[in-house]
């Protein structure tokens, strides 16, 4: 079963994790590839990335692409993520993680970006 874990920093306002929830759910409902769809926090905020990515595989998910929902490859991209993610394989031997690349590095963004401002 092929899964979808969104990963985003997390936020002490719990406003802003409110966002990335809704956002999750809006993915969800819009998704076609992924027959789940969770999200995860790196920190502050639950479900840690252990949690959502037990939750998955607890759920029967064998396939699971992580995207790390950062604008920017900072240290969270090159070192926390990678590392959390190692832990995950020896964790969950059955499943495939396999790491997306960083929403910032979408090829469509400045794209989006203009359709974002047109309102504007």
């Amino acid at each position: 079963m092929k899964a979808l874990l969104l990963i985003a920093h997390g936020s002490r306002r719990e406003s802003s994790n409110d966002e990335i929830r809704a956002l999750t759910a809006r993915v969800r409902a819009a998704s076609r590839r992924f027959e789940l769809v969770r999200h995860a926090f790196l920190e502050m905020a639950q479900p840690d990335i252990g949690a959502a990515a037990a939750e998955l595989t607890a759920a029967g998910a064998t396939d699971i692409v992580v995207l790390p929902y950062f604008l920017a490859a900072g240290n969270h991209l090159r070192v926390d993520i990678p590392e959390q993610l190692s832990r995950l394989k020896a964790q969950h031997p059955a499943a495939n993680f396999t790491l997306a690349p960083h929403l910032g590095a979408a090829p469509n963004m400045p794209r989006l970006i203009h359709e974002h401002l047109d309102d504007v």
